[in-house]
């Protein structure tokens, strides 16, 4: 129960978590830091496999069923917690809504714009409040760096770019049946490096140019590639034209040598700002002046709904700020399926769990991109062939 001086003591607000495994265990974990400081508590948990008192170390005994609407029903959760595979996000979201339960949806809201629309349309309807899990936009730095824009400090701003090389092996390919598909059936699921792994990175970058709405991107060029034996992308590239004339540019790649700090590069004509956004770290470079570096403090997002929900204070994510996002993902959707790299393009090495994929110079290449806001056929990839390219309005 928290308690402010001259106000009645609130009770914590109930709260479902649907998904408590895999990256679900760190909601857990911020649902117990929140739980201390009196503003929710854990009234159940939406798994397959219900979890053990070892997983459940701390929150007593909140309710557990595989039916995430009778469990809404029985707890009277006033949140849900989404943190399930990406094709379940929007029939979770709905079922919450209709129970009127305030959300946390993780990233990405859905696999398609159109189950987007459905999500933001019955949950408006619904008259519930809505936070999508970017949590790389609760960064203090996003509002700092987009002052430093707005204020000048490094000129005409010319463009953002966006880089993420990461380390995948096998296994992480094989631990779900959703993992590396572009769709089950005729279910779309859109799990692509660009999508879900890498997405903070895209919607990073869109978010420091001030492009965050639908009707802010007028079109999109994709290029999707892949080393492993999957369906989705694992090395690929985006660059966004937004409506008033500013590019975006994303490459990323779960193929890397090594694996690096994803970051955004926001491009100006008399200097730039690098932010490794799961750092909360900006560079600030420009001319005249030497380096300024800083570190930034970060607002959780559920507890910045409970705040929403207590106070009225304005959410960091709500679903219209991803709406240039989900553009994305509708044109990786709609895009051709990912070229596969040829053989002698990648290499194998043991990796932490079994084999896994390189593609030798992905690196400097999804740095070169960042730098130049180009696409890999642009930087003359040798895997990199024309037909690659897919543009979307």
């Amino acid at each position: 129960m928290t308690t402010v001086p001259g106000r009645a003591p609130r009770e914590p607000f109930p709260v479902v978590l649907a998904g408590a495994r895999g990256h679900g265990r760190s909601h857990l974990v911020n649902i117990r830091r929140l739980e201390r400081l009196g503003l929710v508590r854990l009234a159940g948990v939406c798994e397959l496999r219900p979890l053990d008192a070892g997983e459940l170390d701390g929150f007593g005994t909140p309710e557990q069923s595989d039916d995430f609407g009778a469990l809404l029903a029985s707890t009277g959760a006033r949140i849900a917690v989404v943190c399930t595979p990406i094709q379940t996000h929007t029939g979770l979201a709905l079922t919450a809504a209709r129970h009127g339960a305030h959300l946390l949806l993780e990233k990405p809201p859905a696999p398609s714009y159109a189950e987007f629309a459905r999500m933001t349309d019955g949950v408006a309807a619904a008259g519930v409040a809505c936070q999508i899990g970017f949590q790389s936009l609760g960064s203090h730095a996003v509002p700092a760096i987009r002052r430093l824009v707005r204020e000048g400090a490094i000129g005409e701003l010319l463009g953002v770019g966006g880089a993420g090389a990461w380390v995948r092996d096998e296994a992480y390919f094989r631990r779900a049946p959703w993992a590396g598909r572009r769709r089950i059936g005729d279910t779309d699921v859109v799990d692509g490096a660009l999508t879900n792994p890498l997405a903070h990175a895209v919607a990073t970058a869109l978010a420091l140019d001030g492009s965050t709405h639908a009707e802010d991107v007028d079109f999109i060029e994709t290029e999707l590639l892949r080393a492993y034996a999957i369906e989705a992308d694992d090395t690929s590239c985006v660059r966004v034209l937004t409506t008033r004339g500013s590019q975006v540019s994303v490459a990323a790649t779960l193929c890397a040598e090594s694996p690096s700090e994803p970051y955004v590069v926001v491009h100006g004509s008399r200097g730039r700002i690098t932010f490794w956004y799961k750092q909360d770290r900006v560079l600030l470079q420009r001319a005249g002046h030497g380096p300024e570096e800083s570190v930034h403090g970060r607002t959780d997002l559920l507890e910045n709904l409970v705040a929403h929900l207590n106070d009225g204070t304005e959410l960091l994510v709500p679903p219209e700020a991803t709406g240039a996002f989900m553009r994305v993902v509708e044109a990786v959707r709609l895009a051709p399926d990912p070229v596969e790299l040829p053989a002698d393009a990648w290499r194998s090495e043991p990796g932490q769990s079994g084999p896994r994929r390189v593609v030798p110079g992905i690196g400097g290449l999804v740095a070169a991109s960042a730098d130049t806001l180009s696409l890999f056929s642009e930087l003359a990839a040798p895997w990199a062939p024309p037909v690659a390219k897919a543009v979307s309005r």
